[in-house]
């Protein structure tokens, strides 16, 4: 079994941290900054390039530590580098488990543009604007335990040969003298296609954080890299449990869909058309176990009820369910209902 890798400054031989802000390799000991074309160069000889993927899979693993909530049940791994004391979810302290273990080591990245600092002023700016938040909804605690996180999808390409049978109708009415005369002609129409499908994203994490997740969607397909190691630095990731055959189903799903709505439109010119059938071919496809980052912001209310906000991190789209404060709906109503009983007592004084 091959060692793990590290990722050490060339100069210093500190650890090496992904800074996304410059889009660079950072050495906090003596301040060098690499970029990864000149990370690689000082690879060359050393690292186990050659090695298969299963090999690699074992290095990724064997470089990487677990982190268990005992809480909320999460789990999330880093490299073993990077400290943890809180879970990124519920707010109360992690565990510190053992090594990651599987072949999971991911085939493409999209690492994090938007710094912590940059993630909690957008987040402020968002804030803002929900007036019913709860009062403390923005304190300085809470934003500080945001965590930058990498979530695990299924990236998927393919070219298809897809076919669309349908039947249209077209009517055509007129009048001759007295009576009216109605016309219906029938087709049957098909259309076929080469489609071409480009990055469906598709959760490789458990359902019940799809919509959470699928909220922040899309990240952009040219920000998307070769996976390395050194972009996890300083962040942690999730641990897929959806395989690429449990979500085949899905992704066809979504490609039927797409190729329904493209092929569908051609068909012009009719009083009506059925809904027709739809028919994939699949002739090539490609999957990427694609590590995405998320910026995960949590508010913890006066009960202990957490609640999680996912950030984009690459474009800074939010999701997440509001809280509210009964309080300020309390004051809304009152500022609405005073000014309105007085003006119902004076109509009533005067007309009564």
């Amino acid at each position: 079994m091959p060692s793990a890798v590290t990722y050490q400054c060339p100069n210093c031989s500190a650890g090496l941290i992904f800074n996304p802000e410059k889009d660079l390799f950072c050495c906090e000991f003596c301040l060098s900054e690499f970029t990864e074309a000149d990370l690689k160069k000082t690879e060359a000889g050393t690292k186990l390039k050659e090695e298969h993927e299963h090999a690699e899979s074992e290095a990724f693993c064997e470089g990487m530590k677990v982190y268990s909530c005992p809480s909320c049940g999460a789990e999330i791994f880093a490299d073993e580098n990077t400290s943890a004391d809180i879970c990124c979810y519920c707010n109360n302290p992690v565990v510190f488990g053992g090594r990651l273990t599987g072949q999971l080591k991911p085939h493409k990245i999209v690492p994090f543009s938007i710094t912590k600092e940059d993630a909690v002023s957008r987040f402020e700016k968002f804030a803002k604007k929900r007036w019913f938040a709860p009062w403390d909804f923005r304190n300085a605690e809470n934003l500080e335990k945001a965590r930058g996180v990498y979530y695990p999808f299924w990236v998927t390409d393919a070219d298809t040969d897809s076919t669309y049978d349908t039947r249209a109708r077209r009517i055509r009415v007129w009048r001759t003298g007295n009576v009216e005369y109605t016309e219906t002609s029938e087709f049957a129409i098909h259309r076929q296609g080469d489609i071409h499908f480009e990055d469906i994203t598709t959760s490789a994490y458990a359902d019940e954080d799809k919509k959470w997740l699928e909220g922040i969607l899309p990240y952009p397909s040219d920000k998307m890299r070769d996976y390395d190691a050194p972009y996890l630095q300083g962040f942690f990731a999730k641990k897929r449990n959806i395989e690429r055959a449990d979500v085949t189903d899905e992704v066809k799903g979504r490609m039927n869909s797409y190729a329904t709505t493209l092929l569908r439109r051609t068909v012009v010119g009719y009083n009506s058309v059925d809904p027709g059938k739809i028919h994939v071919k699949v002739n090539n496809s490609n999957w990427d176990y694609t590590l995405l980052p998320v910026w995960v912001l949590t508010y913890k209310d006066k009960k202990g009820k957490a609640w999680r906000f996912s950030m984009n991190g690459e474009t800074g789209k939010i999701y997440g369910k509001m809280p509210v404060a009964f309080s300020k709906l309390a004051i809304l109503l009152g500022a609405v209902a005073l000014p309105l009983t007085a003006l119902l007592t004076v109509l009533g004084l005067l007309f009564f």
